[in-house]
């Protein structure tokens, strides 16, 4: 690893930022997978109970 880049890898405050906006991008792509029905597909299966 660089000596430039060690210190940023140890700052806790960086650390907590990258990993909320990591955190939150896989939040993104999971709602977005979740909410994703295909071509006319339907919401949810069970419907006619």
């Amino acid at each position: 690893m660089n000596k430039k880049q060690a210190p940023l890898i140890k700052n806790p405050t960086l650390r907590f930022a990258l990993r909320t906006v990591l955190y939150f991008m896989i939040m993104l792509v999971l709602v977005y997978l979740y909410n994703y029905s295909g071509i006319n597909g339907p919401h949810f299966i069970y419907n006619e109970f």
